[in-house]
């Protein structure tokens, strides 16, 4: 393998609030479905915010009593996800060699219960209850590390912590791998376990959390004037990424291409987007100049679009900076309107998005949008989704501490 190798997915392993598993997971989109509910975790009658996306996997993929105590959440999530993304990439790891098959998997946090568990017992029991599994159950890497192990892949194995990023930010590690000529093929994308109480009491405290207890569903609204902001939600996805001539050679089926990608950092603020939105449009540029695509070229954006006044009014900014005049025209739409702000999974989980759109050559359609914000000035798809001949998708990942991502696909030929 050169430096010149083409990456293409062949897998989709999504697990989120609105659909476990490619299909499911299509499905619910094209029908607006909204994944947001009261919080059944556990007990928020005391929060601000009470509401959030919460998934229910099913029986084949839930962990068994020991698995459950051997594991935190994210990790539990983020097995889903791969055993999904392999299944359907039709890939015999049987017939690989294990030494070029890799692993990269991005979250936020890492195992945020396991660390507030064990938090407690200290505080109520002492140092000698802590559980001994604690710390590899609550590292950052331990999803990516639980699947290596578990799939016996010897090759690079990464974990990545860029806050909302962290899911678009793996699949970027993956793809260098697979250019650099580190691996044929890797298991890549995001996890998140983040609906407890310190998480849920930490972002409303900052006030970046819709207060739409009472009416859940229609409380994440990318876009539209009466944002209040995003909704917490968990979930995972992973994508298999391969070169293009291993693809070839075992006949796979290519759902499209990750043909280049676009990284910056604000150096701004620690939480606040760049009021100009002056890092995602430089991520966006050079994603753009990275796949070889101008402006007129992009057929849809699936937008980082969480919800908040500052967020959605940046990367509209950017959109225009970076698209130029076709930004008024360039279908856009926002996920996170149905399936809530999953944190650092929530890259992977629009990889997986903007690959279906591709797929499918259907636009999913932001829902909630009964009051676009005129200042945005973007084709916001809203309501139902649009079949259009789609041809190259960006999909945006912006994040505190300043971190942009944006990643372009296009259809495979």
């Amino acid at each position: 393998m050169n430096g010149s190798s083409r990456v293409v997915v062949t897998g989709l392993g999504p697990v989120t609030t609105i659909g476990v598993g490619a299909r499911d997971f299509h499905q619910a989109q094209i029908k607006g479905v909204s994944g947001i509910g009261p919080i059944t975790r556990f007990d928020a009658a005391g929060l601000s915010s009470r509401i959030a996306g919460e998934v229910e996997l099913p029986d084949a993929l839930t962990p068994n009593r020991r698995e459950a105590l051997a594991a935190d959440r994210c990790t539990h999530l983020a097995r889903a996800a791969a055993t999904l993304a392999l299944a359907d990439s039709g890939l015999d790891l049987a017939a690989e060699v294990p030494s070029r098959c890799g692993v990269a998997v991005g979250t936020g946090a890492g195992g945020l219960d396991t660390w507030l568990a064990n938090t407690r017992t200290l505080i109520e029991s002492g140092p000698g209850r802590l559980g001994a599994r604690f710390i590899p159950m609550a590292m950052g890497n331990a999803p990516a590390a639980r699947i290596a192990v578990d799939l016996g892949l010897t090759g690079p194995c990464t974990s990545v912590v860029t806050a909302c990023a962290s899911g678009a930010e793996a699949l970027v590690a993956a793809y260098q791998m697979i250019v650099c000529g580190e691996a044929d093929v890797v298991v890549a994308g995001g996890t998140e376990a983040a609906v407890n109480p310190l998480t849920v009491a930490g972002f409303a405290r900052m006030g970046a959390l819709s207060r739409r207890n009472e009416a859940p569903a229609l409380a994440s609204r990318p876009f539209a004037a009466d944002r209040d902001g995003f909704v917490l939600a968990e979930g995972a996805a992973v994508l298999v990424l391969e070169s293009a001539g291993h693809a070839a050679r075992r006949g796979a089926t290519v759902l499209a291409e990750l043909r280049g990608y676009g990284r910056s950092c604000d150096a701004h603020h620690i939480t606040a987007p760049h009021p100009e939105g002056a890092g995602a449009r430089q991520a966006i540029t050079s994603a753009l100049a990275a796949a070889r695509l101008g402006p007129e070229d992009v057929s849809y954006v699936n937008a980082h679009g969480t919800g908040t006044q500052f967020n959605d009014a940046s990367e509209a900014l950017a959109l225009h900076g970076a698209l130029g005049r076709a930004a008024a025209t360039v279908p856009v739409s926002a996920t996170k309107s149905m399936t809530g702000h999953a944190l650092g999974a929530s890259g992977a989980i629009e990889a997986v998005a903007s690959v279906q759109a591709l797929v499918h050559q259907v636009v999913p359609p932001t829902v909630n949008l009964d009051d676009p914000d005129p200042a945005v000035g973007l084709d916001v798809v809203a309501a139902d989704p649009r079949e259009l001949p789609l041809t190259a998708v960006l999909s945006n990942s912006f994040a505190f501490g300043g971190h942009n991502v944006v990643l372009a696909f296009t259809t495979w030929a």
